[in-house]
Order: structure tokens, then sequence, then C-alpha cells
């Protein structure tokens, strides 16, 4: 049974439990002794531990993804938990329970399962049905499947995190397609499901999450491009287009080339999936940036990819029960001004050529996400 949890840590704590080893680096500190930094998770987060003394000694004990037990001081270093150990020892694996390492989805597998059915149920596309019960109907592509996160370390960072992820984008795509009637619900659907569906070979994560060799050397877009097509070929009479406008949700998915994109979006379809596929991956990203904080309101510490740092409202903890009224709408009577003011306003926005609204990502490229034909009939 673990002693103390990530989470339990407070300053000034003696520490002295079981933890998996993220990471491992020695340096060297400006007076010229060697030093050691590691990173030490288990299934509530991750903090940073300094090894000052006796580091040929310590080192030689362990290796990354070894379970140790530390003996610490916990401290409070630039806003942020630190441990300073004096001791560790290598722990065997057959002596720990894995699932008190690893970060686990909130949601459970039943529930998420329940969830993928229902949605699976709804499609209409004959093939687009087919082509995803083919996959999730495997049950060894399903275990891993159910099992990986949506990625390394930044966002959906824990078990379960690639299906969590992909049924929360779907639910966007359900009510996007809602709102839109023009858009193909089942195409994006498909997209929402299988946009991440090479991670499953890209990332490993029996025990800390990695890379595998294929996923440093092709990455998850190549990977699932592969996969469904692989999925396709055996469907009798899948057809053509289908599977290259599929297949095009998941080349574009990223949005930009800068971002790891072989193309940008040139559908609908592919433009929303880009989008809600970031928006589902930021609000996870900074929700468990302030989960990790030790305090419950003011700002949080320094979140290096976002640039910034992030404010916890008080009025988030406030406990009193109190619920604000339902705020009633009631439609103002029209009156031919007001018409016509609406009407200029609706004629000017959609007169704008279709860009982007993240304005931090997008700064300094071209929104013009659909690109003109040149001359010989190719994009640009």
């Amino acid at each position: 049974m673990k002693e103390i949890y990530v989470n339990q840590i407070k300053e000034r704590d003696r520490v002295n439990s079981i933890f998996l080893v993220r990471d491992k680096i020695t340096a060297m500190a400006k007076n010229g002794k060697p030093y050691m930094t590691l990173k030490l998770m288990d299934s509530t987060g991750e903090v940073e531990a300094k090894v000052w003394d006796r580091i040929d000694e310590l080192s030689s004990l362990f290796a990354v993804n070894d379970f140790i037990r530390v003996d610490a001081k916990a401290s409070i270093y630039m806003a942020k938990m630190q441990l300073v150990v004096q001791q560790l020892e290598k722990v065997a694996e057959e002596s720990v329970d894995i699932g008190d390492f690893l970060p686990v989805s909130s949601r459970s597998a039943e529930e998420m399962r329940s969830e993928l059915d229902q949605l699976l149920d709804s499609l209409k596309n004959p093939y687009i049905h087919v082509l995803l019960r083919a996959f999730f109907d495997d049950p060894e592509f399903y275990r891993l499947y159910s099992r990986a996160p949506a990625a390394k370390s930044m966002h959906h960072t824990y078990i379960g995190g690639l299906l969590e992820h992909s049924l929360a984008v779907a639910a966007l795509a359900v009510d996007v397609a809602r709102r839109y009637p023009q858009v193909d619900r089942d195409l994006l659907i498909s997209g929402a499901m299988l946009h991440d569906v090479g991670k499953v070979m890209e990332l490993s994560f029996d025990r800390s999450f990695g890379y595998t060799d294929e996923g440093k050397l092709l990455g998850h877009i190549v990977i699932g491009v592969q996969m469904i097509e692989d999925q396709v070929r055996a469907i009798p009479g899948f057809p053509t287009e289908l599977s290259m406008m599929i297949k095009h949700l998941l080349l574009s998915h990223h949005g930009q080339y800068d971002f790891g994109s072989p193309k940008r979006p040139k559908v609908l379809e592919a433009v929303i999936l880009n989008f809600i596929d970031d928006l589902d991956s930021k609000i996870n990203a900074v929700q468990l940036h302030v989960e990790k904080e030790q305090q419950s309101q003011g700002w949080t510490s320094y979140h290096r990819l976002f640039d910034r740092y992030f404010y916890m409202a008080q009025h988030k903890n406030d406990d009193s029960g109190l619920q604000p009224e339902p705020l009633e709408v009631v439609a103002a009577p029209a009156t031919s001004a007001t018409k016509e003011r609406a009407d200029s306003r609706r004629d000017s926005r959609h007169d704008r050529p279709l860009g982007a609204t993240l304005g931090e990502q997008l700064k300094n490229r071209n929104l013009d996400l659909f690109t003109l034909m040149n001359e010989k009939g190719a994009s640009s």
C-alpha cells in the first residue's frame, strides 16, 4: 500500500514513499558538483525531486521507469513543490500495484463504452458505421484505445485519456452538426473518433508515458491513415471518395503545417474538426494545470506551453449552494430599423473571409483556410 501520494504532499513534509521514475537527468552545478533531477509520479500527478549528494552511487541503483522508495523533505521552490532526496532505493515491480502510479481518467470505462456504443448506433451512413465498428469491436484494438493517454504531456495525460478526449470531440461534433445542418454529421463523427487513432501505436503507456520507435519515426497521423486504409480495404464497396475524406480529416486535424499537419483543412468538416479538437485539448490542459496547484485560489504557477499564468477565481470555491436565477431571454419586437441594423451586421460578417478565431495560435498566418486552385488545378 502506497503511503503518500503526490497530491497529498505539503511544504515541510517528510516524505517516505514509493514513486515511479518518469525522468532522470544528471547535470553539473555552477560549483562543478554533479546533481540529479528526477520526475517522480504516481496516479495523482508528478513532482520534481533533487538529489545533491552521492550522485554516482545513487544513480547506479535505478533507471527511468523503475520504482524507487525515497526519503525526502518537501519544499516550495519557484512556486512549485519539490522534494530534496536524502536516500533512495529501487523497489521490485512485483511488490507494487501499478494502479497506484499511473493517472487514470475520472470517467469509468463502462460509462465511456456505453456512450461510444450509443454514438455508433446513431450513425446513418452504413459504410462509416461498419468502419467504426471494425475498429471498436476489435477486442485487442479497443483494449489499447481505451487505455492509451491522448498525449504524452499536454492534455488528457492519463490512462483512458484518448477515449475520453475522442468522445468529448465527438460530442462537440454532434452539437455543431445540430446547429449547422449542412455539416455531414457522420463524417465529422468519424473524424472525431479516429483523428488520434494512431496514438495507440505512437505512444507507450505500460508504465510512464513515452513514444515508441514507430511513433518517433512516423507519428500518429501517418500511422492512423495507414490503419484506416487497412480497414477500408476489408470493407466491400467502400466509396473511394468517402475514404479520401476521412483520411483528409486525419491529415489536416492539426490545422497548420507548423503544428504537424501534412495538409490544411480544405473541407468544412475538417475545419470544424481542427477547432473542436483544439478546443477540448486546451480546456483539459488548463484544467489539469489548475488542479495541480497547491492553493485553491489566486494565480497558478507559470504554464510554459501557454506562456501565461491562470487566475483561479475565488467565487469558484464558494460552496454556499446559492444558484443564480435562470436568465429569461425575451426577444424585443422587431422594427424596420432594428431589422436593417441586424441585416447590416449579418451581411458584413458573412462578407469577411473564413478565418480562425484563435488569434494567438494563427498570429501572422494566412487565415484563408480554403486556398484557391491555381491554373493547373492543384491547390496551393
